[in-house]
């Protein structure tokens, strides 16, 4: 056989993605939400739309990271304003939102175990899935000028809040729902906070009184959390673009501006 004129057989292309989560010192929950498909096909676009937890322990090298490699030059910050205020941030080239939703679960737990109240993690859970109901209204403001913001501008954003898991979780199941990404993905990505975030120390300090299995609860994420506030929206408007549209008020040319905008 003439090795030299052999048919060399094609060889398959590597297919390579930007990494969803990123370790960026100082986070622990700081992840792209690029890649995930959406309407009519498109994906959305990557290293455009971050979500974490709070930035406030930020490494000098890595806001370099975010500025310079990430392009990040908005966030939108979900926590409460006493959050905003003790874990302050303030980094040149991004430009800080305050869309702050204060945190009353964890006030009502505190609280309950203050009066003497034996707080089990199921309790902890019914105040967890209230909390994720009044998402839906009580809050609805706020997450009106999530939408508002990406709808000013397409420059890569990060939105969080404290740990990234409720706020946020909520935040990005209604963009990406409203982009056109399927519920179980959408739920998949959401307990991603499961595997990638930890509790800093000082909270586990702070918190020494409050029983591990309620903690477990409090820093962690359940499908039956989303759900509580998921489901209701979806029985009252039928879809999440229609909640989007009836509540937050992003009529159909808006979301179909925002998918122009994030899909690709």
């Amino acid at each position: 056989m003439d090795t030299m004129n052999a048919a060399v057989a094609p060889q398959p292309q590597a297919t390579t993605f930007p990494e969803r989560h990123l370790p960026l010192a100082g986070t622990t929950n700081f992840r792209d939400l690029g890649g995930y498909q959406g309407l009519d096909g498109g994906k959305v676009r990557w290293r455009t739309l971050f979500r974490s937890d709070h930035l406030a322990h930020l490494t000098a090298e890595s806001q370099r990271t975010l500025l310079q490699q990430l392009g990040v030059a908005r966030s939108a910050d979900f926590r409460g304003l006493r959050e905003q205020t003790v874990d302050n941030y303030r980094i040149d080239g991004l430009l800080h939102h305050s869309l702050a939703i204060e945190p009353t679960v964890v006030q009502r737990a505190f609280t309950l175990l203050q009066q003497g109240e034996n707080l089990s993690a199921a309790h902890t859970v019914e105040l967890m899935q209230d909390t994720y109901r009044s998402f839906i209204h009580d809050n609805a403001g706020q997450f009106a000028r999530f939408f508002q913001m990406l709808l000013a501008s397409d420059k890569p954003l990060v939105f969080h809040c404290t740990a990234g898991k409720d706020r946020t979780g909520w935040a990005a199941t209604l963009l990406l729902m409203t982009l056109g990404v399927p519920r179980d993905v959408v739920v998949h990505d959401y307990l991603l906070t499961n595997q990638y975030y930890h509790r800093p120390a000082e909270a586990r300090a702070a918190a020494s009184h409050i029983p591990e299995e309620v903690l477990n609860v409090l820093w962690r994420v359940q499908e039956p959390f989303l759900t509580a506030a998921l489901d209701p929206v979806l029985q009252q408007y039928g879809s999440v673009p229609s909640y989007v549209s009836q509540v937050l008020g992003l009529d159909a040319k808006a979301q179909a501006r925002l998918a122009q905008m994030y899909l690709e």
